[in-house]
């Protein structure tokens, strides 16, 4: 197919990849990656120039959402569903874990850095939240 009429991307290696670049967005597609099994969750991020949205394409997801200001007060989880769009909103703390067969394709602003965003360490009692729910819905790691 030409290109100057439909681009068609796709990413399968494990991992975060931007796929395409437009304007001010970006469609980024993340694959499970060891980093985010449910077990290394030990921050949650926020961004403060964009909301990032989030639709499962394969196998099974939970965002996590936290409250706060500079710190993750209490953290609540969001199993998602196939067909559903989920938009994080602008500044909110939020994580993701997936299945290992697990993909979510991302749609965010286009200038979204690490400059522009912010980290927070979670607690041995969020973490283990994180792992408990993880396990709960996703038995079968």
């Amino acid at each position: 197919m030409d290109e100057n009429l439909l681009e068609i991307r796709e990413f399968n290696d494990p991992g975060y990849q931007p796929v395409i670049d437009f304007s001010n967005w970006r469609v980024a597609i993340l694959n499970f990656i060891d980093e985010i099994h449910p077990e290394r969750i030990d921050t949650m991020e926020r961004h403060n120039k964009t909301d990032e949205v989030f639709v499962i394409v394969k196998g099974r997801a939970i965002l996590f959402l936290g409250e706060g200001g500079k710190n993750v007060e209490m953290i609540h989880a969001q199993v998602m569903e196939s067909g559903k769009i989920y938009n994080v909103k602008q500044s909110v703390w939020h994580s993701i874990v997936l299945s290992r067969d697990g993909s979510v394709l991302i749609v965010e602003n286009r200038d979204t850095t690490r400059e522009n965003s912010e980290y927070a360490s979670l607690n041995s009692e969020q973490r283990s939240m994180i792992v408990n729910k993880a396990w709960q819905e996703m038995p079968d790691w």
